[in-house]
């Protein structure tokens, strides 16, 4: 069987390539910090496909046709579309996919009952760029996106993104090669209102909770406190991103997340931050 050797969590809020220059220079520092770490913490685990999980922002699944999830095929990948590259500040670039394992795992999701499609043409923005710019850098690593809905109602409850993380993980164990090292990335969050009445503020005590619930690794407690309301009251259409971490947290199977940095940056119009779960503990272990 495949093992599922590396999980991580981060945001993906464009300010974080685009106008991090914004920021005050410790936050700037410790974000650039931070990221790149995390970078060093998945690619050390040297995996062979990165199996990605973030929002689509209306990009690819248009208001009129929305799914739950929907899972990349391409073999390969390029980015950022053409009307972000000013906007997220990164250089072009092309990333391999995965044709094999991605459709696995459309197969997978489809079996299990998710609501999920499957495209070869995807427009990367921030959700894929930022954090392919800071964890692999040389973009030679392939990608298998999924994207996700969280912003069209309905939308994927907390319950359904941690099922989702539960059933790749279950995917990568038995229906992949032997052998092959698998790393699952979410991003999105953390609070935020892109373009709402809140747009310039960050809700510092949601984040700081929430990533207090993720250290404690209990996935129960996360789905009965971490409700979509909550999300919501702290930034509404962005917030809900982290749909994705609790993804993760169902991928990384009740072990506790590792806070490497956060900020509140308001210049960023996002707070910002990211985890790891360290998959050699065991289960059930700090």
């Amino acid at each position: 069987m495949a093992e599922l050797v590396s999980v991580v969590a981060l945001s993906h809020a464009p300010g974080l390539t685009g106008w991090l220059d914004q920021a005050p220079e410790h936050q700037q520092k410790s974000l650039a910090d931070g990221f790149s770490r995390l970078g060093d913490i998945l690619r050390a685990t040297r995996p062979d496909v990165i199996v990605g999980l973030a929002n689509d922002h209306l990009l690819n699944m248009p208001p009129h046709d929305t799914h739950d999830f929907c899972v990349g095929t391409s073999g390969s990948w390029n980015g950022p579309a053409e009307w972000f590259q000013d906007w997220v500040n990164v250089p072009p670039y092309a990333v391999a996919g995965d044709s094999g394992v991605a459709g696995a795992i459309f197969d997978g999701l489809s079996t299990r009952g998710f609501d999920t499609v499957s495209a070869t043409q995807l427009l990367f923005d921030d959700n894929w760029s930022v954090p392919l710019f800071y964890l692999t850098p040389d973009h030679d690593i392939p990608l298998v996106p999924i994207n996700m809905n969280c912003v069209v109602p309905p939308v994927p409850s907390p319950h359904t993104s941690y099922e989702v993380g539960c059933a790749v993980r279950e995917i990568v164990r038995s229906d992949l090669p032997p052998g092959l090292r698998v790393a699952f990335m979410a991003t999105g969050g953390l609070s935020h209102d892109p373009g709402g009445p809140k747009y310039f503020d960050v809700n510092e005590d949601f984040d700081r909770w929430f990533l207090a619930l993720m250290e404690q690794g209990d996935p129960e407690t996360v789905l009965r406190q971490c409700t979509m309301e909550k999300m919501l009251a702290a930034g509404d259409g962005g917030t809900s991103e982290l749909l994705a971490w609790i993804g993760a947290m169902g991928a990384a199977e009740g072990r506790p997340a590792h806070t490497v940095c956060y900020e509140p940056a308001v210049e960023l119009r996002c707070g910002m931050g990211c985890v790891y779960w360290d998959m050699e503990r065991p289960v059930g272990h700090g």
